[in-house]
């Protein structure tokens, strides 16, 4: 029913033509069995069999991965179905008609193509017909059949751990849903072809025996019907019927031959899927030189010794030395147009005006030239390879695209030194020492280990340099040891995270609107009835800077969408997208196992004077109190963290209420800018709160 539609307009149903085309051609294939053909429509089938069969070999050939041609096993039962009932069909014409038999294809290759006629072309094209059957079923059909076979076989056992791999990879967040399913789906395919192509190939092995079988049925059964029914001597019947019968074999094998190459080039072709052949072939067979040079010599050598043709073998070695010689200027080339480049920069410096914008990298990393080695590939570095994985980590964490990282070197650096710069600004400074490890106490370590002394660049924390034979060492004794462009990752990303708020631009809040009216157009709709992109990037940068993901972009805007109508206060309306988000608030502070979050709570009083001390300004309100007080309340805010740290408390928590959770983080951002603070209304019903102490007034 799917291939019936009825045009607009007509009351009759049209049929789509391509869609009958392979059901007909099947059913077609499977009556040349029974029906007699004339020999013009013979050679017109037997033509497009060898032109079939050669655009199977060219489209394999020119496929970049096995997969892609996911309907040759299919395409390869049809196609030996067709030659045998061409076989069937040529026989069956060969034993009726004898001598009388016109089709041209047959005759053209059991003479053209032999060479000779006569009885020394009969023997010649039955030698030239037991050669191509002896090759294509000793050597490229069993090959192939054991490729399938073996490729098949580990095509399964393999599928358990890239489906765990790929399970891994999401659960890391480094790649997205709709990313692991096209990964599976691929897998999938996969294996059902190479599982297809271990039955498939079995066609050709039949096929081939088949062949032999039809030409020695019509030698025999020709002899027998030309001299038993057609009255013909010995001779005139073997002439006849041998000559056809080998014709009939060369037509049918040159392109079952040429299917049979087909399959074995795409079941060989799983260790380089991907990439076309000839650039497989170019590139694999020019990595080096000297194998040329050598080949050239051991040609000329050869030349001079006697009875060797010099006259093939010279002209012969001059090709292969001017191929060397075109991979030595190949390899040289890009030196030279570095070269180049360089020289027309110098002088283009100074004659060329400067544009009237030169804009500044979103976000950049500058390498001394001590640290360059660990961005070469070449040299087996990671650190490029990391810092992309942590893009995307970074991305799924925030709910932010970070933008692409542009790693430099910069000679003015100390050689072990690196600078992170957002916006051209610096951001964070280390050095690290190259060869050495870092290695950190977790807490309860006691065994001292060795090595410079040290601060961890990212958090801050003590630590110490060791060398790399003392790495087994520290990690036995509990130690956490972390590797150069490990400690440069994760020092950008404790940077991404604090800095998430200068990152993400207009441009880019504009951005994720777009991508977002797609499928949320109404939300998209209401949120900007009252508020611009530029107040909606506001509220964005406000929870980024507390470090609230902004992933649950359309939970936010519905908040602003709600409380916009009633005002465009930016403070206002953040207090509003986190309470939206208290759910995810509460999870990202909350102990996993006990859902409990513990949190300090403020005098009653306290409260009351930070509130009262509140002052407007064009950014919003904060805390004004007076030198002595805010001081006093600092000492105080201090004073009942370290008394919570000493009861197990990890992260400072501040729970108070609604109108005040700004002002107290702002008035404590400075002296302690780790501070969480939490307003009640975020508190959802499933999380425990457990109170760890109260700060009181001074």
């Amino acid at each position: 029913m799917a291939d019936i539609a009825e045009p607009a307009g007509l009351g009759l149903p049209r049929i789509k033509i391509q869609g009958l085309f392979m059901p007909v051609a099947v059913v077609a294939v499977v009556m040349m069995l029974i029906i007699p053909l004339p020999t013009v429509l013979l050679d017109a089938l037997m033509a497009f069999n060898l032109i079939l069969s050669l655009l199977i070999l060219l489209n394999v050939l020119y496929t970049q991965k096995a997969t892609d041609f996911s309907i040759f096993p299919m395409i390869l039962l049809v196609v030996t179905v067709f030659a045998l009932a061409l076989n069937v069909s040529s026989t069956r014409l060969i034993l009726t008609q004898g001598a009388r038999f016109d089709g041209r294809m047959i005759r053209a290759f059991s003479s053209f193509v032999v060479g000779s006629g006569g009885t020394e072309g009969l023997v010649v094209g039955f030698i030239i017909f037991i050669v191509i059957i002896a090759v294509q079923a000793i050597v490229i059909t069993k090959g192939a059949s054991r490729v399938s076979e073996v490729a098949a076989r580990f095509t399964l056992d393999a599928m358990g751990p890239k489906q765990m791999a790929i399970e891994a990879e999401y659960n890391a967040g480094a790649i997205t849903e709709e990313e692991a399913n096209q990964k599976r789906r691929e897998i999938q395919m996969e294996s059902d072809f190479y599982g297809s192509m271990d039955g498939a190939s079995k066609f050709i092995s039949g096929n081939v025996v088949v062949g032999i079988l039809i030409t020695v049925i019509n030698i025999i059964g020709g002899f027998i019907v030309g001299v038993a029914i057609h009255g013909e001597s010995a001779g005139d019947a073997i002439a006849n019927y041998i000559s056809l019968s080998i014709g009939d074999g060369l037509l049918s094998q040159f392109p079952s031959l040429l299917v049979s190459t087909a399959v074995g080039v795409i079941v060989t072709r799983a260790a380089s899927a991907g990439v076309p052949l000839d650039e497989q072939i170019t590139k694999q067979f020019s990595r080096d030189r000297r194998i040329y040079w050598i080949s050239a010599g051991v040609l000329l050598f050869l030349a001079i010794l006697p009875g060797f043709p010099w006259y093939v073998l010279v002209p012969m070695a001059g090709l292969i030395a001017f191929y060397a010689w075109m991979l030595r200027r190949k390899a040289l080339r890009p030196a030279f147009d570095e070269a180049a480049a360089k020289a027309k920069e110098k002088q283009g410096a100074e004659t060329e005006d400067l544009s009237p914008v030169v804009p500044l990298d979103p976000l950049s990393l500058e390498l001394g030239y001590g640290l360059i080695p660990l961005v070469d590939k070449d040299k087996g570095a990671e650190l490029v390879e990391r810092i992309q994985r942590l893009r995307k980590e970074a991305g799924l964490e925030l709910g932010l695209v970070i933008p692409k990282i542009r790693i430099i070197d910069n000679m003015r650096l100390d050689s072990a030194e690196y600078c992170f710069k957002i916006k051209g600004m610096e951001v964070g400074r280390a050095k690290i020492r190259r060869g050495y490890y870092l290695c950190m106490n977790p807490g309860g370590v006691t065994v001292d280990i060795p090595g410079e002394k040290t601060v961890d660049p990212a958090f801050g924390l003590p630590a110490t340099w060791i060398a790399e034979d003392r790495r087994d060492e520290a990690e036995r004794a509990g130690y956490t040891v972390v590797d150069p462009p490990s400690i440069i990752a994760t020092h950008i990303t404790e940077i991404i995270r604090r800095h998430a708020a200068e990152i993400l631009g207009m441009q880019e809040t504009s951005k994720i609107l777009e991508a977002l009216k797609q499928d949320y157009p109404s939300v998209i709709e209401e949120a900007r009835k009252n508020l611009s992109v530029g107040e909606i990037q506001k509220v964005l940068q406000g929870l980024l800077r507390e470090q609230v993901s902004i992933r649950n972009t359309v939970g936010i805007l519905e908040a602003l969408a709600e409380f916009s109508v009633i005002t465009k206060n930016v403070p206002f309306l953040i207090e509003k997208a986190r309470q939206a988000l208290a759910r995810q608030i509460c999870l990202q502070y909350a102990d996993e196992e006990t859902r409990t979050i513990r949190v300090l709570t403020i005098n009653q009083a306290l409260e009351a004077e930070i509130l009262g001390s509140q002052v407007e300004t064009p950014s919003g309100k904060i805390a004004a109190m007076d030198p002595a007080r805010h001081k006093a309340w600092i000492l105080a805010l201090s004073r009942t963290l370290s008394n919570a740290k000493n009861a197990g408390m990890i992260q400072p928590i501040i729970l108070c209420a609604e109108q005040t959770r700004a002002l107290v983080k702002q008035s404590a951002e400075r002296e302690v800018p780790d501070l969480i603070v939490l307003s009640v209304p975020e508190i959802v019903p499933e999380i425990n709160v457990l109170q760890m102490g109260e700060i009181q007034g001074p």
